[in-house]
């Protein structure tokens, strides 16, 4: 028994001593990355979040981040369908989903996903005209996601969003643009003045035809204006009785037909 006990003191204290001797090291995988585990080279595994110990001379572990990353392809000089030279910048948001293909089967797979977003970018926009890609800039993001996603995935990669950051044009079509704008408010200023000018003759053509089928609203009317407004005379004509005019005439009065009021 006292053999084995010493046996048991012995093997901890050779460990102690192995392990202050040899060149053990500590690796931490965080919760957001993945370790790929390899010994002598070759790849052996997938490691979770912990902390392992690894004998550096024949085994070594590679963390890989899975958070999602940015990416951002600037000014690109394309030509649309149509001839018109564009500048186009995209940004594109992706993470790594298979950290053994992204690592141990592409070299690098960010260039590689880079490459494949600006060749699609140029097909896409080489296959339609300006004014459509101008109406439904939409239409751009929803083709890179699907002629981008499957090869991402073939790197261990998952594209997540990719998405139009800005459009530019030449000095020359901002002008153009410019003056088509300014065309079409011209026009259509010119288009309401004339639906106003209808509107008003209308109504003025309403009110004469009831003026000519009711006389007596034009003075009904002017009573109106002299009520809200100050400072005006109003002459009304009245007719008169022209037995009353007669005997004035013979009397040597003044002939009068109107009397003001």
């Amino acid at each position: 028994m006292v053999e084995v006990l010493w046996m048991a003191v012995l093997a901890a204290v050779l460990l102690v001593i192995l392990f202050k001797v040899a060149p053990f090291r500590s690796i931490i995988i965080l919760e957001y990355q993945k370790g790929l585990r390899y010994r002598k080279g070759r790849f052996i595994g997938v490691l979770g979040p912990g902390k392992y110990w690894i004998y550096p001379r024949s085994s070594s572990i590679y963390p890989v981040d899975l958070r999602s990353e940015f990416i951002t392809i600037q000014g690109q000089d394309v030509l649309s369908a149509d001839a018109v030279m564009l500048k186009v910048s995209i940004a594109a948001e992706f993470q790594v989903a298979d950290a053994n293909v992204a690592i141990n089967t592409v070299a690098n797979y960010r260039g590689n996903l880079y490459l494949q977003l600006q060749m699609a970018l140029r097909e896409i926009i080489g296959r339609e005209k300006m004014d459509t890609l101008l109406d439904d800039r939409r239409i751009i993001g929803s083709r890179l996601m699907e002629m981008c996603s499957p090869k991402a995935a073939e790197m261990g990669v998952k594209l997540i969003a990719a998405d139009i950051k800005d459009i530019m044009f030449s000095g020359e079509i901002k002008k153009a643009f410019a003056q088509v704008i300014k065309a079409q408010k011209e026009g259509q200023a010119a288009l309401e003045r004339a639906r106003g000018e209808s509107a008003a003759l209308r109504n003025l053509a309403n009110a004469a035809r009831l003026m000519d089928d009711n006389p007596n609203l034009l003075q009904l009317r002017a009573l109106q204006v002299m009520s809200e407004s100050a400072g005006n005379t109003l002459v009304l004509g009245m007719p008169t009785n022209t037995a009353i005019i007669e005997k004035q005439n013979k009397n040597g009065s003044v002939k009068k037909t109107d009397t003001e009021v």
